[in-house]
Formats: structure tokens, sequence, C-alpha cells
């Protein structure tokens, strides 16, 4: 795997912003309403992926963001389900089709100034077939990105990396001590996630699907008030068993 370039942003992108139908207050848009169509960002969906190939293509959004993050000298972390992945095995859980990061709303601003709407071209090779693909990313950040409230909800989230060849997505939210008077030391996203200072930093070199990842200093602590500690025991879940001896959550195939 490799990055290959970053690119200047691509203003000429900006008139899809708003699509037909869509309600103009919303940043980011997905085709629909269920959840397998919440996964996707509207202007490049070009159908649902298969259940086969989703991780394949999640595997290589985490790993160009995390490496490009890395490239640029920027702080960021796994977050919510992609964090409970790292915790079983390292990877991404089969059932999602999209992955969830932080950063620090002072590094939202930076990357607004510095990197918003840039392309970032990537190469892997495929697992399968053993060719060289090349994929390009986009990195979007939501200019709602800069209010401290949640005001009507349509923006919790602050910026994506989306693949511009399907519109899957890593979710990226900011945390900031939003209210330093009342609740010093406490950092929280525009979702209601709360952390203390003492939770989050400071941060742990780890790896995730084979790359250098953050992970919170209290993860196990951050997780369990998340999800409840059933999340760090339960080994069936979403039709899926962990088989410890694969260390992998494998799908149960009907009758079984």
């Amino acid at each position: 795997m490799r990055l290959l370039r970053t690119l200047t942003p691509i203003l000429t992108l900006l008139p899809a912003l708003t699509l037909a139908g869509q309600d103009p207050r919303k940043y980011f848009h997905e085709p629909g309403g269920t959840d397998a169509l919440g996964h996707y960002d509207a202007r490049y969906y070009k159908g649902q992926v298969s259940y086969d190939e989703h991780r394949v293509y999640l595997r290589e959004l985490i790993r160009s963001y995390l490496s490009v993050f890395t490239d640029l000298g920027v702080e960021t972390w796994l977050a919510h389900g992609t964090l409970l992945g790292w915790w079983w095995n390292g990877k991404i859980m089969p059932w999602d089709y999209d992955l969830d990061v932080q950063v620090s709303t002072t590094t939202l601003y930076y990357l607004g100034q510095n990197y918003n709407r840039t392309e970032h071209n990537w190469e892997y090779t495929d697992p399968h077939s053993g060719e060289t693909v090349q994929r390009t990313y986009l990195l979007d950040i939501n200019p709602h990105h800069v209010e401290l409230t949640r005001g009507n909800g349509m923006n919790i989230i602050d910026a994506r990396w989306i693949d511009m060849s399907n519109g899957m997505f890593v979710d990226i939210t900011g945390l900031a001590e939003r209210d330093k008077g009342n609740k010093p030391g406490i950092w929280s996203c525009k979702n209601h996630h709360n952390y203390r200072t003492r939770d989050l930093y400071p941060m742990r070199e780890s790896e995730y699907e084979g790359v250098t990842a953050l992970i919170p200093y209290e993860f196990e602590k951050i997780l369990a008030e998340e999800y409840g500690m059933k999340s760090l025991v339960t080994t069936e879940w979403k039709n899926h068993r962990w088989e410890e001896d694969k260390k992998d959550w494998i799908k149960i195939q009907p009758g079984h």
C-alpha cells in the first residue's frame, strides 16, 4: 500500500453539495433512510456494496485515512464501533458498513483551512486477485463544524473521508471542552458523547487493519460506558460468532 499524492482542493465539486430534494440545512446526505443506505454519501453512491466486498473497501478506507493523517502529522484516533473492533482483534467488525474516528475541534479547524475538499490517491494490492488497485478519497469538512452546539441535529458529523468510487466513508467528529465553566476537562461531540481528559490522554499507539492507529488511554472504560460491559464479552452478534482459535468474527451459516 502507498499514498500516491495529495491533490489541491477540488472546487468544481462544490455545486454537488446540495442535491435535488434534499434538505439544504444538512451538509452530508445519504441515499436513503434505511440502515443499509445510511452508510453511503449520496453524491458518490452507485449501488449497495455486497457483504463479501464491503470489508475490502472499508479496510482501504481506514488504512488510507490513518496513513494520510500520520503523513500530515495530524492527530486522530479510533472511536465507537471502530474502537470496539480494534479491542476484539484490531480489525473491522464484519457487520459494520462505515467507520468512526475522532479529532479535536482545533484539528478540524486546521483541516478546514488547509485540506478541505482535497483528493488523496491510494494504491494497494487486491487480496484476492493480487492486482494493483488505485482509489481516490475525498476529505470533506462540514462547514458547520465551527458550531459548538448540536443545533437541529442535521450536522453532527463534522467531516468525512469518502471513497469516491462508491460513497462509503469514514465519519469524523470533533471533540471539544464545550462547557469549560461548568464542566472543565469534559470533552464532547455534537452527539453528546462525553469523555474525560484523563480517559483520552495520553493516547496509546497501536495498530488497526495493519497500520498505525491511536487509541484513547482508557479504551475499555470508554467502550463499557458507551456499549456496556456486554460488548466486551458477548461472542454472538448480528449473525456472527466469535471464534477464539481464529481470532475473528465468522458469519453464522443457516442451520448452524
